[in-house]
């Protein structure tokens, strides 16, 4: 696995198909037009206001991490290669390397708190919505320790 800066816009459209399948395999507490709109501000208003890194196995982009500052926006990990270190990698990479130290995850995303928790990371405070007011709880977290 390699770990790389993403080198243009012109790799948004296999960002947007992983974060689809990511958000697919993990993300079922989503209501469909929920997904589908947020789907459409992915290459638009997400991606290009992130510095996005990517693992690639074999050449092929597999995930993704997207940091501003010290906080991690996004990290997402094709669904065929979930649980295989993809997003450790990302989420050492991006602490080690750029100083990550906050990420905010959905509540009702157990999969992904319980991650962000084993590697270190603790709840800090709670929002009762997410950053467009729908109805999915945001738990802040910051890294403690090393």
């Amino acid at each position: 696995m390699q770990i790389r800066r993403v080198s243009g816009s012109a790799e948004f459209p296999r960002l947007v198909e992983i974060w689809r399948s990511a958000v697919d395999a993990t993300h079922d507490f989503l209501r469909r037009d929920d997904v589908v709109e947020l789907q459409s501000q992915l290459e638009t208003n997400y991606l290009p206001r992130a510095e996005v890194f990517v693992a690639e196995i074999d050449g092929v982009p597999m995930g993704f991490a997207g940091i501003n500052d010290t906080n991690l926006e996004m990290l997402f990990v094709h669904a065929d290669v979930l649980y295989q270190g993809i997003g450790t990698a990302l989420l050492e990479f991006v602490v080690q390397n750029y100083g990550v130290r906050f990420v905010d995850v959905n509540e009702q995303n157990e999969q992904a708190r319980q991650f962000y928790l084993s590697r270190g990371f603790a709840v800090i405070s709670r929002s009762p919505v997410d950053g467009q007011g729908r109805p999915y709880p945001i738990l802040h977290m910051e890294k403690t320790g090393n």
